[in-house]
């Protein structure tokens, strides 16, 4: 089982800091440490106090105001120029925030009170610690104000623990929040980052350490696991000398129809492309013509739709088996899909208008090794409400199955394990054939001796490489599903270093 960092809701890191301070860990010592971290993080970022302009901070009440005046205080003692823009009175900011507020006055900092945005120069950074994790619902007022003349500043912004006017638990920004280039996060990512409108809003990662013992980090209820993609690549299948093409991985692909060649043709040359040595796929006999422009390695083989005798025997050499990409949605389609995936026994992975089928006919049976691989709008439909994290786990619980939920980022749910977190990709992957890609991917791992979860998290990883590797020659808008395709050998070989 695949484990990576642990992500918490806000509430939940607020409730195992309280044990921690309840066991007199000292909030003073978190704050330091963490402030350390953070400047020195900032200091890296910006190399040198003269190429690094002004660095302006945002301070708001709460201690995350503190965490910035610390850091500010110990990076004006590196020699950079630091200003304090303070939304309340010192006096009336937490008993941390006004002693570090002390300190940073003491190391020559210079405080303003403000009450309305400042004004920021031209070049340097902001760091917002406005809000920290505890808040929720709507920015207004003078806080709105300031958040909304950072983002027009044009400045990079470091958001210390969350973006301010994110929603930690939520993703939800009720008015504007802080769009960040880099949030420094303080212990544990916090799960609201990954939900609705938090992905626009925190740009890099980074975790800082506060010094908080392993006894309490152990004591936090994990909502899912931030993976990196060094913890996935190790799962690469092998390659041996000696191995021929039905040990490569033998995939058979249901997929496409009259006017849909793409879908089947993308999903079945991605599977190649990462490594599959075989893949067979069957169309419907009336798409023939439709298919010329297919790669010369793939196996073309047409069907009926009323008889599936011919992929059933060759499922007794497969190792995986595509349905969906491509193959529309007309009642024949439907009574074929139902069929073939009551006497299939093959590892599946369903896609596209297979999901559609599903959605529609709950009573369509899965195979034992079943991923699916919806979008938000057709995790929907199947569900018939809105997927949050909770629905779709308990949805792979009960039915047994894998769920790959695209998006930005994307998460991979398995049965009784907590959802895995994938974040990489460009945006320019929201394009047309993208997803069919990601498919052919995970067929490949799979049929390469993968299980489900494995072969789902590192498909999707390889497919987000790929991604961004297309949008770097293309262009986020330039990219399509074709260049992704390409980049796929690319995406292994950068992995695989």
């Amino acid at each position: 089982m695949i484990e990576g960092i642990g992500v918490v809701t806000a509430d939940e890191m607020k409730r195992v800091e309280q044990l921690a301070f309840a066991a007199k860990e000292s909030d003073l010592a978190y704050m330091e440490k963490a402030a350390t971290g953070i400047a020195a993080f900032i200091e890296k970022a910006l190399l040198t106090p003269t190429a690094a302009g002004d660095i302006h901070l945002l301070i708001g009440k709460g201690n995350n105001g503190g965490d910035a005046l610390f850091a500010g205080a110990l990076l004006l003692n590196k020699g950079f120029s630091v200003t304090a823009f303070l939304l309340h009175p010192l006096e009336e900011c937490s008993p941390l925030s006004q002693k570090m507020g002390k300190r940073f006055k003491k190391a020559g900092g210079n405080t303003q009170k403000i009450d309305h945005p400042p004004q920021f120069s031209p070049k340097g950074i902001i760091v917002d610690g406005l809000v920290g994790t505890g808040f929720q619902g709507a920015a207004k007022g003078l806080l709105a104000e300031v958040i909304e003349a950072a983002n027009k500043s044009s400045l990079p912004i470091f958001a210390i623990d969350i973006p301010s006017g994110l929603n930690g638990n939520t993703g939800e920004v009720e008015t504007v929040a802080i769009h960040a280039k880099t949030t420094i996060y303080l212990g544990l990512p916090k799960i609201g980052f990954f939900l609705k409108q938090g992905w626009d809003h925190v740009g890099t990662l980074k975790g800082v350490d506060f010094g908080m013992p392993d006894k309490f980090v152990e004591e936090a209820e994990i909502a899912a696991h931030l993976i990196k993609q060094e913890q996935i690549v190790k799962e690469l299948p092998p390659i041996t000398r000696t191995r021929h093409k039905y040990q490569a991985g033998y995939v058979l692909a249901m997929a496409g129809s009259s006017g849909m060649p793409g879908a089947a043709l993308l999903s079945c040359y991605a599977t190649l492309k990462t490594g599959a040595g075989i893949v067979r796929l069957f169309y419907p006999n009336e798409m023939k013509d439709e298919l010329n422009p297919a790669p010369f390695e793939l196996i073309k083989e047409g069907w009926d739709l009323t008889n599936d005798e011919r992929i059933l025997e060759e499922a007794k050499r497969a190792k995986a088996l595509i349905v969906g990409p491509g193959i529309g949605r007309d009642e024949k389609t439907h009574q074929a899909l139902k069929s073939l995936l009551t006497k299939s026994t093959l590892p599946t992975i369903i896609d596209a208008d297979a999901l559609y089928f599903l959605a529609k006919d709950p009573s369509i049976p899965l195979p034992e090794k079943t991923i699916l691989t919806p979008h938000h709008q057709e995790m929907q439909r199947i569900l018939a409400l809105e997927p949050t994290l909770e629905r779709c786990q308990e949805f792979s619980n009960e039915k047994k199955v894998t769920v790959v939920l695209k998006g930005a980022p994307t998460f991979v749910f398995h049965p009784r394990t907590k959802p895995l977190i994938i974040p990489y990709g460009d945006p320019g992957m929201a394009t047309a054939g993208t997803g069919d890609v990601l498919t052919g991917v995970i067929a490949s791992m799979v049929a390469q001796g993968l299980d489900l979860q494995n072969g789902a998290a590192l498909g999707v990883l390889i497919h987000s490489i790929a991604g961004e590797l297309a949008a770097h020659w293309k262009s986020s808008y330039g990219m399509t599903a074709t260049d992704l395709l390409h980049a796929l050998p690319e995406a292994i070989l950068n992995l695989s270093k």
